[in-house]
């Protein structure tokens, strides 16, 4: 029993950044596209520096967001919204609903671009990995949780083994740029821009944090969270460092790592679990947008309609291709998170928190020192005697 109570505990731990590494790591982020664009350019050091930095704000919002959850009883991002920013909680509806849309976008073009790379129509990927992710949406939350779980692990391991072969082949020009210690000036504000238009996806994983019973466990959630969204991404990055000027320049940085390997097998691997990571993002944005309709508008087939109108919508966005997509829509919407969510989660979330716990304990005394209704009783009759 005592086993099994330590592995329920370790479940509850790391399955909500399991959850929010699956959204995160979509089109851009597998590819290598955001992380050559936010990090790569800055050297080997200087993106390690950026991911830092990007971790540690992903930690501090994702602990107080999952606190404030538990707090408030808040398991869609709806409801968290309307607690946080009572009206103005709308706003955020429409932002979401947007980045929504652009994630879903990323998502179809890179499988659209994986497609024509094995000599398919570009369109046969978007198409199977919408349909993928709807399917699964429909199937049910526990059963989301659990690919996005099981696939996490795949994916960790295949990151690792593609780390492990660059080493192989080229450790010498890998360990040659960290030896030169190089920094270029704007990595910190680079890591942070990441991670600040990332961070509209820690709302959309609450329905993994309802099993989380104290403030140190949902702490304990959010510093996971940020460890385990940044892991796959070091190890993108120091694999660049194989051949970083040349890495830069590609639209697809993770394909042009590929043919300097020249190991078909890993790429038809890597392939295969990059695809799986389009289809558990693409899962993860619809379920989160079609919870939030069905709260919205209870009734028969509403989950139906908004994960096929999402899907059809993402494949329309796709049209305007990988490279534009991050570069046009990811700077302004980190803008627009950082104003709507997270500066207020860590100033009005964190003070309602702190009330709502002093209010508790308040409460906590006086039920625990109340007199007993009999006893109340007999002393009454007592006076009166």
């Amino acid at each position: 029993m005592a086993e099994k109570g330590k592995i329920r505990r370790w479940t509850r731990l790391l399955v909500p950044g399991l959850m929010f590494q699956s959204l995160l790591v979509g089109g851009g982020y597998g590819t290598g596209a955001e992380i050559a664009r936010y990090f790569g350019r800055y050297g080997l050091w200087g993106g390690l520096l950026g991911m830092g930095a990007a971790a540690a704000l992903w930690s501090l919002v994702c602990a107080v967001t999952f606190e404030f959850a538990r707090v408030f009883r808040t398991w869609d991002y709806g409801s968290l919204m309307r607690a946080l920013l009572g009206r103005w909680g709308v706003w955020y509806d429409l932002c979401c609903f947007a980045m929504t849309l652009l994630v879903l976008g990323v998502a179809d073009a890179t499988a659209g671009t994986m497609a024509a790379l094995a000599g398919l129509p570009p369109w046969t990927g978007g198409v199977l990995v919408s349909g993928c992710a709807v399917w699964l949406v429909l199937r049910g939350t526990e059963a989301v949780e659990r690919a996005l779980s099981v696939w996490s692990y795949v994916l960790y391991a295949v990151y690792l083994l593609f780390l492990l072969a660059v080493f192989r082949r080229f450790g010498g020009a890998v360990c040659g740029e960290l030896t030169r210690w190089a920094a270029a000036p704007g990595w910190l504000g680079s890591g942070l821009r990441y991670a600040a238009y990332n961070l509209v996806m820690v709302p959309l994983v609450l329905y993994s944090v309802r099993d989380v019973e104290s403030r140190r466990e949902a702490a304990a959630c959010g510093l996971l969270a940020g460890l385990l969204a940044i892991l796959p991404g070091v190890f993108l990055l120091l694999a660049m460092g194989c051949g970083l000027e040349a890495v830069l320049e590609a639209e697809a940085p993770v394909a042009g790592m590929f043919r300097m390997l020249d190991m078909g097998w890993l790429r038809g691997l890597f392939e295969i679990v990059l695809f799986g990571t389009l289809i558990e993002t693409a899962a993860g944005f619809i379920k989160a947008a079609a919870d939030r309709a069905e709260a919205a508008w209870r009734g028969k087939g509403v989950r139906l309609t908004a994960a096929l109108g999402l899907a059809a919508a993402g494949l329309r966005v796709s049209a305007l291709g990988l490279g534009n997509l991050v570069e046009r829509g990811y700077g302004a919407a980190g803008r627009v998170f950082l104003v709507l969510y997270a500066l207020p989660m860590l100033t009005v979330g964190v003070r309602k928190i702190l009330r709502a716990s002093s209010r508790n304990r308040r409460r906590g005394r006086f039920v625990t020192f109340r007199r007993p209704r009999v006893i109340s009783i007999l002393v009454k009759r007592r006076r009166l005697w």
